[in-house]
């Protein structure tokens, strides 16, 4: 192990949104994402928070999530509890203050997925170890960061490259328009005709855009935005409580489908993405889903790689081995 001083900024933080961090210190997780999948590539043990505890809540249904965060933490030497409502008394027996009170004296990290964002909000309130946030209502950040991931791989860089998202203005739309800005994309957010991403997002993702030298487009044209696009992204139509929209949904998104005749009008050598898990034959089509321009899987690999990062920055530790071969990619990840 190489002494070395604390990861500089990040430690005891949450992490509830994309929003709260700086282009330099995302590109710093991802850079602790690069270093940590490597080793794991070496089946390299990485036990550096031995006797440490993840809290996991979750009040809805998780695949990637919490596979993802439990095997993370395990790989990093801890131990993760998956806590479930019926099992807790949140919601309703308890506030969510004192759960955060409570489990900040047990466990070392908080991570939840919630139906509201109100939770998780007051949940980082009252907690004195870092919150982070698995999904909320219209939030997604460690998927958003994930996909940055996964882009920086097949594209060697992220500044520069065109990024289009099509369909829904769902969870993952809202998170990758303001963490793909920041980090110096050209971002398209192609969405139906009143299902158009919030006027907060729209004005965030302007201004990072602005600052971070990529651009922002929203468009309701599913060919502008995808026009040119070096990575086509997608996600579901409709979520668990929108049964009742179903109808109404698919006519709006159907041009909006991954399908051969969409992509027929990608760029050469394009990559499709999609968070999973995909509703094939809605949002996207057998086809390409399964084609050579697949990347949604390494993509749902990379989300266990970039929370092993973002779990170790969090929680913190003061050394690191001397085989992390931290590469930067923006400003030094240790001070």
């Amino acid at each position: 192990m190489t002494s070395l001083p604390p990861l500089s900024g990040l430690r005891g933080r949450h992490y509830v949104t994309d929003m709260d961090f700086t282009h330099e210190e995302l590109e710093a997780l991802l850079e602790l994402a690069v270093a940590l999948k490597a080793l794991r590539a070496k089946r390299r043990l990485t036990p550096f928070l031995p006797g440490r505890h993840l809290a996991m809540i979750f009040e809805a249904a998780s695949t990637r999530t919490r596979v993802s965060f439990e095997n993370g933490f395990a790989e990093l030497g801890g131990n993760a509890l998956y806590l479930r409502p019926g099992e807790i008394h949140l919601p309703g027996r308890e506030t969510v203050g004192d759960t955060a009170r409570t489990l900040s004296r047990m466990c070392d990290a908080i991570e939840i997925r919630t139906k509201k964002n109100e939770t998780i909000e007051e949940l980082a309130r009252h907690a004195s170890v870092p919150v982070i946030n698995g999904m909320d209502a219209n939030r997604h950040p460690v998927q958003s960061m994930s996909d940055m991931l996964t882009v920086l791989e097949h594209a060697g860089k992220l500044n520069g490259v065109t990024f289009a998202y099509v369909g829904d203005a769902a969870h993952p739309c809202n998170s990758l328009a303001t963490t793909a800005t920041k980090l110096g994309l050209n971002v398209r957010i192609g969405n139906a005709a009143g299902y158009e991403i919030g006027p907060d997002i729209r004005a965030a993702a302007a201004a990072n855009a602005a600052a971070s030298g990529g651009s922002f487009l929203l468009t309701n044209d599913p060919l502008e935005a995808i026009h040119d696009a070096d990575f086509v992204y997608t996600d579901c139509w409709w979520w668990t409580g929108q049964e009742d929209e179903y109808k109404d949904r698919v006519a709006a998104f159907k041009p909006f489908q991954v399908n051969r005749e969409l992509w027929s009008h990608t760029k050469p050598g394009a990559k499709f993405m999609h968070c999973l898990p995909a509703m094939r034959g809605e949002e996207v089509t057998d086809e390409v889903a399964d084609s050579e321009a697949s990347i949604i899987f390494p993509q749902a690999e990379n989300r266990l790689h970039f929370q092993k990062a973002l779990m170790l920055a969090l929680i913190g530790i003061d050394e690191l081995p001397a085989d992390l071969d931290l590469q930067p990619i923006g400003r030094a990840l240790l001070v």
